[in-house]
């Protein structure tokens, strides 16, 4: 099985870098009706807005035939493993925004002691779930690991 390498949208990290670029631009404006000094403001949650942009962007899930790695950061990167016979169940969201943009969230609850809810979101819609089931069947069948109610 190859390993498979997913982002989160582009369109999606637009998306949540909206409210404040809105905020940068009301910042601006009462900046130029009121007081110059809230250009500050305005600077500094466009400089945020980019930054969130680009730390949207920057992370990436990879899914292995055993385990799951999520990538993250900028300036300080964070990568958590965490092996699929630990993944338990699965939630699929697409509410009406990321039906429009035809992406999805995904939602795996885990036995894993730190990372016991993972999100995967803002991902291009697809038949992950049906992959990421049959590769944690697999592993769990492999590691001879069976759940018991």
């Amino acid at each position: 099985m190859e390993t498979i390498q997913i982002k989160p949208a582009v369109l999606f990290a637009f998306f949540k870098i909206v409210p404040f670029l809105l905020a940068a631009f009301g910042f601006l404006g009462l900046a130029w009706h009121y007081w110059p000094g809230l250009v500050w403001l305005a600077v500094s949650s466009a400089i945020f807005a980019v930054y969130r942009y680009l730390y949207i962007r920057k992370i990436t899930y990879i899914i292995a035939t055993e385990y799951l790695q999520i990538s993250r950061g900028l300036f300080f990167r964070r990568i958590d493993t965490i092996e699929l016979f630990r993944v338990k169940d699965y939630i699929l969201e697409q509410p009406l925004l990321l039906q429009i943009l035809r992406l999805m969230d995904l939602q795996l609850f885990t036995t894993d002691p730190v990372n016991t809810v993972i999100w995967l979101r803002g991902i291009p819609r697809s038949d992950l779930v049906e992959t990421l089931r049959e590769r944690v069947l697999a592993t769990r069948r492999y590691n001879r690991i069976y759940e018991l109610n």
